[in-house]
């Protein structure tokens, strides 16, 4: 009887706990274990899933707004003249350029092409002598001849035209017989201009000097586009016009003027009858309905 009455208690126990186990398996009171892991696995997983933030497409850039028209920019451009003549502007800012159907066609730059002279010794000897400074001002402001066959010499002469092509972009200009020969277009005039403007010409140490100089050429030098020009405009206007009368019998009047945010050139060929003002006239005019 008692044998009887232990077993069944041991029963009871053991029906006991095993009703128990579903509970406190479900319940937080245990960790984990390698049969409960794999569904916190899935759980982990999903949350992971629904905390990632949703992609979007990235904004467009801004577009930046259009750049105002230069002082000079691109118009039409009618000018009533015999001979030859065409016409460059460039833009500064874009170097963006507009022209004469002819602004390819080179011609003799006469004394323009002092500018680059200049450029061209200042930025292989940055340490001038006084006397050379002297000289490379006065072939500036006053255009002096003999000092511009001083530089073409120092520069290499025709050497010197090979590296203006080179720094500067130019694609119809060559060296010809000497430095007032030199050819070059219109288009490469201007893009001579933009190089001694932004400091490739003369390099950083001598360009703001170069381009002072050139602001204060001599006041009869100072034809055809400054003239042209708002009053407000002419004194920070850098210039190297060219002239000459030669033994063919024609002049070439030859105009550069590096503003602001432009550049122009105008190169003129006619007849020596009609004088140096009719070249000084033709590159006014250009200029004056470039502003329009």
């Amino acid at each position: 009887m008692r044998k009887r009455v232990g077993l069944t208690a041991f029963v009871l126990l053991v029906g006991a706990l095993l009703v128990g186990v579903p509970f406190v398996w479900g319940s937080d009171l245990l960790g984990p274990t390698a049969d409960y892991a794999a569904p916190a696995a899935t759980v982990g997983e999903s949350m992971a899933a629904s905390e990632a933030p949703t992609r979007k497409a990235a904004p467009a850039p801004p577009t930046a707004p259009p750049l105002p028209p230069a002082l000079l920019h691109p118009a039409t451009v009618a000018v009533d003249a015999t001979g030859f003549w065409s016409w460059t502007v460039l833009d500064r800012r874009t170097g963006a350029l507009a022209g004469s159907a002819n602004a390819n066609s080179a011609q003799r730059t006469a004394s323009m092409i002092k500018a680059w002279l200049a450029s061209d010794y200042l930025r292989r000897n940055p340490d001038p002598s006084r006397s050379n400074l002297s000289e490379l001002s006065e072939m500036i402001r006053n255009s002096d001849n003999d000092a511009a066959s001083y530089f073409w010499g120092l520069d290499g002469r025709s050497a010197s035209i090979t590296r203006l092509i080179q720094t500067c972009g130019l694609t119809d200009s060559k060296a010809y017989i000497d430095w007032a020969s030199t050819l070059m277009s219109a288009r490469d005039a201007a893009r001579m201009g933009a190089c001694i403007g932004d400091g490739r010409a003369a390099g950083p140490k001598w360009t703001d000097w170069l381009l002072n100089e050139m602001r204060n050429v001599a006041k009869d030098q100072k034809f055809g586009i400054t003239p042209a020009l708002p009053a407000s405009e002419q004194a920070g206007t850098a210039v190297k016009n060219g002239w000459i009368a030669r033994s063919d019998g024609k002049w070439h009047v030859n105009c550069l003027a590096i503003g602001g945010d432009w550049v122009l050139s105008v190169l003129t060929v006619y007849p020596a009858s009609k004088g140096q003002g009719y070249g000084e006239n033709i590159c006014s005019s250009v200029a004056k309905q470039l502003q329009a």
